[in-house]
């Protein structure tokens, strides 16, 4: 029987008490895959997920980030990661799960798994601590020039200035997902661009723990993962033999519909990395692992790894 746990542990960032899950598989671990979750929702969302890996022998290990989910003592903590350097706090945070976990399965295959905000911060890890993992899964990610994210940079700061880190912007909210959900009209929810599966859609809706808007810091810090990622000097620092999937929806909005996820793919083949492989599933959108064909994308994560020799 596969067992779930919730677990907590002190963040890099204070005295903030993160909670994390894991869903240990019946008998023998034969790899670890540590989910990296995306912006404004929470891990509990990927359960479904983890007991399929968990039927496959895999141990399954996350938590929620800075900000998110169950790390959050108060309504006012919602999408603020840190006073300083908040997304260094979260890689460092996501760095800490792998060692805890390393600790008790040092002999086994490690891939980390990043969706969405979560990709962004999986792509600075692997320029950070590449060398620790097996390989990576980036689902659901995109691209920015570097100019719209200096201008994006620039707009938090001079917003803080007036108000503050932990203000929320509307403003930043509709230039970032404003018209995400408008390609899919007539909608029937603020959610439609999030996948075709209503159910998962109008569970979001439903939860307090999802869909919350960010605070000026949490965009910041989100904006400078995102601008450091696509920086040669930066993508430099990646071990070139990791194998890497892409994968996302070809009607996700967050990766410019297929054409963004494409340039990450070049952006990486072009910095050296050997094993490069991107898969886009043409009716998508962006929670690929929430969609209709769901368990096709879970059975292709599958044989990547087997087909990398990491099961």
């Amino acid at each position: 029987m596969i067992r779930e746990e919730h677990f907590t542990f002190t963040s890099n960032e204070g005295n903030v008490k993160i909670h994390g899950m894991r869903w240990i598989p019946e008998g023998e671990v034969r790899a670890v895959v540590q989910l990296v979750h995306g912006m404004s929702e929470h891990i509990a969302r990927y359960r479904e997920f983890a007991f399929f890996l968990a039927g496959q022998g895999i141990l399954v290990v996350g938590h929620d980030h800075l900000g998110h989910g169950d790390s959050v003592e108060s309504e006012e903590g919602y999408g603020y990661f840190a006073k300083e350097n908040g997304d260094r706090a979260l890689v460092r945070d996501i760095h800490q799960i792998v060692h805890m976990t390393r600790r008790e399965y040092d002999k086994v295959p490690y891939i980390m798994l990043g969706h969405s905000m979560g990709s962004f911060l999986v792509r600075q890890y692997l320029c950070c601590h590449g060398t620790e993992l097996s390989g990576a899964v980036i689902c659901g990610t995109g691209y920015q020039p570097e100019a719209v994210l200096k201008a994006a940079l620039a707009l938090c700061r001079v917003e803080a200035a007036l108000r503050g880190w932990k203000s929320r912007s509307h403003l930043l909210q509709w230039m970032t997902f404003g018209s995400f959900n408008s390609k899919f009209a007539p909608n029937r929810t603020q959610s439609d661009w999030l996948c075709r599966n209503e159910e998962i859609v109008d569970a979001y809706e439903s939860d307090p723990k999802c869909g919350f808007l960010f605070t000026l810091n949490g965009y910041y810090n989100l904006f400078l993962t995102m601008y450091k990622v696509i920086r040669r000097e930066y993508l430099e620092r990646m071990p070139r033999e990791l194998p890497v999937l892409f994968i996302s929806g070809e009607k996700d909005p967050v990766g410019g519909f297929g054409k963004g996820v494409r340039i990450v793919e070049k952006l990486f083949r072009e910095t050296g990395m050997r094993s490069v492989e991107c898969r886009l599933y043409p009716e998508d959108r962006h929670e690929l692992l929430n969609e209709m064909d769901r368990q096709e994308v879970y059975e292709d994560i599958l044989d990547w790894i087997k087909q990398n020799g990491l099961l």
